[in-house]
């Protein structure tokens, strides 16, 4: 087995080199749009039958949960692609919770226009992410 110790000067040029590459999710429209898209959700839910407490309202505030998560994940990696593909799950996750609420609108949980409001919010963002995702992988 084989021990690799970097040099100082090393280290710094790493250090420097990664530093470059730090992203600061908070500052990212798609993830602070996302975190209130959570609390919207959240205010949705609340409104749902108790039965539904551990079923679709769990799927649905996980789902929204997702999509900031792995905005904010995937900002912390190194490589462009594994941004991307951090991405790529958050838009998953956008596509899930769509299609939880719609479930939920034709269980008459909520009435059309708030399902019509979080819609909207939702498309945007599926908008945005998937254009900087494109972005991404084209640069």
């Amino acid at each position: 087995m084989y021990v690799f110790i970097l040099k100082d000067k090393d280290k710094d040029k790493d250090k420097d080199k990664n530093e470059e590459k730090l992203r600061d999710f908070r500052k990212y429209d798609i993830w602070i749009d996302a975190m209130q898209l959570v609390q919207d959700v959240y205010d949705l839910v609340d409104g749902f039958p108790a039965n539904e407490k551990f079923v679709l309202s769990s799927q649905i505030t996980r789902s929204a949960i997702s999509i900031p998560s792995n905005i904010a994940e995937g900002a912390s990696r190194v490589s462009e692609k594994d941004f991307a593909r951090f991405l790529e799950i958050a838009l998953g996750s956008s596509f899930e919770l769509e299609t939880q609420l719609r479930i939920a609108s034709k269980r008459n949980y909520f009435d059309s226009s708030e399902f019509e409001s979080l819609f909207k919010k939702i498309v945007s963002l599926q908008r945005r992410i998937y254009a900087l995702r494109k972005n991404i992988l084209n640069s």
